[in-house]
């Protein structure tokens, strides 16, 4: 099981509150405005889908709900806490025990086995390696991993190293996990399974889950689709897996 440091019960408060968050790159008459005025809440136990077309400011919210970009104007409020009145060396030790990142490319360090990459957040955090390496074999045991725990990188498939991404963005117990375009470079056998992983070890009540994809694929996992265009917040909608939840819930 994965290092849990936080409380395991739901909170009333969400997980991520967005209000009339904008975001300007560049000044004067070469400003980019990259957000709009978003407004958004994650409730704890769901997972997130934010979709829209490339540039229409995604990643950058993501970032900025990450702690790693401030916003121009507009409140961020991440697990109770107001991201933009941090000082930069509080926000990276938010972001270092509260949030897991997941991304497309798997970021992996060539020179360390699985279990060593996937402990890297614990051993960052100040654990020894002594303490570190079995939770993250755990870990990766549960992700169907436990026979290459000592293989470097090169000697696994891609599936494989997303599964040691996957148990790298979770060994630390964060109470939010974003994803950024997980199963976009996988084909649908590999992309399901990779959803398949994350719902089934990363969707609990006291973590929230935003994944940014252009996978439609994936869809069928949302609880909510959120979906943007233009650096606004057009639409959030119902996901097929609340759907199925409540359906599940009516039949009992």
């Amino acid at each position: 099981m994965p290092v849990a440091p936080h409380p395991t019960t739901a909170s009333t408060a969400p997980a991520v509150h967005v209000r009339g968050v904008t975001r300007d790159f560049g000044t004067g008459d070469a400003v980019t405005r990259a957000l709009r005025g978003v407004d958004l809440d994650v409730p704890h136990g769901e997972l997130l889908m934010l979709v829209g077309p490339s540039g229409c400011g995604k990643t950058t919210l993501v970032s900025i709900v990450a702690g790693t970009l401030l916003p121009t104007g507009g409140r961020v409020e991440v697990l109770g806490h107001d991201l933009v009145a941090m000082r930069a060396s509080e926000r990276v030790r938010f972001r270092r025990t509260n949030i897991g990142f997941i991304f497309q490319a798997y970021n992996l360090l060539p020179a360390l086995t699985a279990v060593e990459n996937a402990a890297v957040p614990l051993i960052i955090a100040g654990w020894s390696r002594r303490r570190a390496l079995p939770v993250a074999a755990d870990l990766l045991d549960r992700l169907g991993l436990g026979a290459k725990l000592t293989s470097l990188p090169g000697e696994l498939s891609g599936g494989q190293q997303q599964r040691v991404a996957i148990a790298r963005a979770l060994v630390h117990g964060p109470r939010l996990l974003i994803c950024d375009e997980p199963t976009s470079a996988l084909d649908a056998e590999n992309g399901r399974i990779t959803m398949e992983l994350i719902a089934e070890v990363a969707v609990r009540p006291d973590r929230a889950v935003i994944v940014v994809t252009h996978d439609q694929r994936v869809h069928a996992w949302a609880d909510r689709i959120a979906t943007m265009e233009d650096g606004r917040m057009v639409s959030i909608e119902e996901g097929a897996r609340r759907r199925q939840v409540a359906a599940a819930r009516e039949g009992t």
